[in-house]
């Protein structure tokens, strides 16, 4: 058997520290470099990108710019790469770092994972009997009414392997799960059969899962963090998976931060509901975890049993929900309530007490689809300063149409300043409508969803 893959995580969501993929690639021999970029909402956040940039451009390109810097020492030392950076253009991610290698004489094979995108297939997918009901809701898109903007299916591993298989030093996907980023590259390395290492699969899944948000799983957002004696800037983890599937998760020495059974406990248990964890590559019974402390910051994870996939593959997909305004008044001394109640009067026709309704917008004076209103009364009685003596106001109104929650929204706050109660003001000047995105989780049938494999554009049978 070969010895444990090192697999070394840089970003947890599209926005990490930039720096990471370098303090990873520099700070310790690693064998696998992954990103995950891939947040519930992202994917709407590219598809704004690719709106505002064209075709091609619905990508983390915060990745070339990592890519930029370590690229050549990656193809120097043999470490490969694995991102979910493609997001909705992963051909378009792709062809963007092929630009720089080619401009820089750096050779380098590059897979591309596509498959996920279901946009230009749901009317054949409605034809076949996909319903797209709601997770949360239970309703169904035809129902709902809506256009989805982005609909992508999460697809596992096996299209990764089947890049590194192929000789590819850079695997760029689109929407993959979070653990298929470590799943691919371990199936790869120990070279595990889909159909029937179950267990091994979930041990990659539960490692996978535990290093998907970066630095959560080294000390950040970590209850007892006091406890923890350096945590300005936790390192990024690193899983060590094993022929067998288990794993150790460590970070590079001398980096801030803790791995312990406390941290990993925390990473594990976030995002989990029931404790058989469906991914599309198998069913990790996370119930069957075994943890310990093999040594200060490496912590083993070992016993998970594995099930088969499922047969549905969740679906991230999203909408514009309408557009969406806000003002903040500043209510600073005594008689809050008040003096809450007589600007929302003269603004919108209710008092406070009547904010606790239901339907708002149709009680108020205000032409909006949706009206809400929340009074933070956190103003003390003797106060020490000006602030400690301040309440705020927030008014949040949605609509289909713009004009509605633009100047005809934020125009009557301004003309009142100074005919309302006292001190009236509010925290920031007028701002622009902005557009709302609305999460739309589902499921599709695995069957009807082929991974496509791609090196430097030539498609893998």
């Amino acid at each position: 058997m070969k010895r444990p893959v090192r697999i070394a995580n840089c970003s947890g969501f599209f926005g990490d520290r930039l720096s990471a993929a370098t303090e990873m690639v520099e700070g310790g021999p690693i064998d696998v470099l992954t990103g995950d970029w891939l947040a519930e909402l992202t994917m709407l956040i590219l598809a704004r990108q690719r709106m505002k940039h064209g075709a091609g451009s619905g990508y983390a390109r915060t990745f070339i710019t990592q890519m930029e810097q370590n690229l050549a020492t990656c193809l120097d030392r043999g470490i490969k790469v694995v991102s979910n950076a493609g997001g909705l253009d992963p051909q378009g991610c792709a062809d963007a770092l092929r630009e720089f290698a080619d401009s820089n004489g750096l050779n380098v094979k590059i897979g591309v994972v596509s498959g996920d995108d279901l946009i230009p297939r749901l009317d054949q997918l409605r034809d076949a009997g996909e319903q797209f009901t709601n997770l949360d809701t239970g309703q169904r898109l035809e129902v709902a009414g809506v256009q989805l903007l982005t609909a992508n299916a999460y697809l596992g591993g096996q299209p990764i392997t089947k890049a590194l298989a192929a000789g590819a030093d850079v695997v760029i996907a689109g929407r993959v799960t979070d653990a298929a980023l470590t799943i691919g590259p371990a199936a790869w390395w120990h070279v595990w059969d889909y159909g029937t290492d179950f267990d091994a699969i979930a041990g990659a899944i539960v490692a996978g899962h535990a290093i998907e948000c970066g630095t959560q799983v080294t000390g950040g957002n970590y209850s007892f963090f006091t406890d923890i004696p350096r945590m300005a800037h936790p390192g990024f983890p690193i899983a060590e998976v094993a022929a067998d599937g288990s794993s150790v998760i460590t970070k590079h020495a001398n980096t801030d931060g803790l791995v312990s059974v406390g941290t990993v406990t925390a990473q594990l248990l976030y995002e989990i509901g029931s404790p058989r964890y469906a991914n599309p590559d198998a069913t990790a019974c996370f119930n069957t975890i075994e943890l310990s402390q093999e040594a200060p910051d490496r912590v083993r994870i070992s016993g998970c049993v594995g099930e088969g996939p499922p047969d549905t593959l969740k679906v991230a997909a999203t909408h514009l929900g309408g557009m969406r305004n806000s003002m903040s008044l500043v209510l600073t001394g005594l008689q809050r309530a008040e003096k809450a109640d007589l600007i929302l009067n003269t603004l919108a026709g209710i008092g406070l007490a009547d904010i606790a309704q239901p339907d708002l917008a149709k009680l108020s004076t205000l032409d909006v689809d949706e009206l809400a209103v929340y009074f933070d009364d956190t103003a003390i009685v003797d106060p020490a300063s000006t602030a400690q003596a301040q309440s705020h106001l927030r008014l949040v109104v949605k609509d289909a149409d713009p004009k509605r929650i633009a100047k005809a929204f934020t125009a009557p706050v301004v003309e009142a300043a100074l005919a309302s109660y006292p001190g009236m003001f509010p925290t920031a000047v007028p701002g622009s409508p902005a557009p709302v995105g609305v999460y739309w989780p589902t499921t599709v049938e695995r069957r009807h969803v082929v991974p496509e494999v791609s090196i430097d554009g030539q498609e893998l049978p």
